[in-house]
């Protein structure tokens, strides 16, 4: 049974998460604080955590952090800030994603359930395909299929080192703070206008459709992920429909 760990400070909101999750048949633990959290964690070594960052005692980001020191749990941030500064600096620490408050419930589940997907040692293959594009990170070789035939694609250094860093980590959202320093070194991590062009050079080169991307995604104010089969509906879902529960 997969073990959650659910940290909020509301108690609706602790309660509501709970019954929906234990009705999944997740095995779930609760917290109100971030003391109370990292003991809790240390106590039930959680597979999930569903983390608030808006906390009396601990800020959430320092909480992740104290998490990332020994676990690799993956860590979903469920919090009514909106700002893009918390929602890197939460992302930056460890976070594996991140949820606004009000949300859906099950765009909740369903983050939940790709990041537990996501946990599991997958296929260690270097060759990733991807709707019409087959990317072997081995040979350093990107193929498009059109129609009935393969046709090479040219990657330069930067682009190659860019889809090589989203690949790596399928479906896991990626800061803009993280992939600048990871491509383009320390110093760039406010470069956000070289990020921009060549997401959207990956795009024209990559996506069936590069005005609309299915795979090599954006998220508003965020980041980007890499998402390897076609958007689940589900994950995107309108926190304005469905069962949502309020913010704090």
């Amino acid at each position: 049974m997969t073990r959650v760990l659910v940290v909020d400070d509301e108690p609706q909101i602790l309660r509501a998460l709970a019954i929906n999750l234990r009705a999944r048949h997740y095995d779930v633990f609760t917290a109100d604080t971030g003391a109370g959290a990292l003991a809790e964690a240390a106590a039930h070594e959680p597979d999930l955590v569903v983390l608030d960052l808006g906390l009396p005692d601990i800020d959430g980001v320092e909480v992740i952090r104290g998490l990332r020191g020994w676990s690799t749990a993956p860590i979903v941030v469920l919090s009514g800030r909106t700002d893009s500064a918390d929602k890197v600096d939460a992302l930056d620490a460890g976070a594996d994603d991140y949820v606004t408050k009000p949300f859906a419930v099950d765009e909740l589940l369903a983050r939940l359930r790709a990041a537990a997907r996501r946990a599991v040692p997958g296929d260690t293959s270097p060759t990733v395909t991807f709707g019409h594009t087959t990317v072997d990170l081995a040979a350093r070789r990107v193929t498009v299929r059109d129609s009935d035939r393969s046709i090479d694609v040219r990657l330069t250094p930067t682009e190659w080192h860019l889809v090589e860093v989203l690949l790596r980590h399928p479906g896991k959202l990626l800061s803009h703070r993280q992939l600048l320093s990871e491509v383009w070194g320390p110093g760039y991590e406010t470069a956000g206008g070289n990020l921009r062009v060549y997401m959207a050079q990956l795009r024209r080169k990559l996506e069936a459709d590069p005005a609309r991307p299915r795979h090599l995604l954006t998220e508003p104010g965020m980041g980007y992920r890499f998402q390897p089969q076609d958007q689940d509906p589900a994950t995107t879902a309108d926190a304005s429909t469905g069962d949502t529960v309020g913010t704090v």
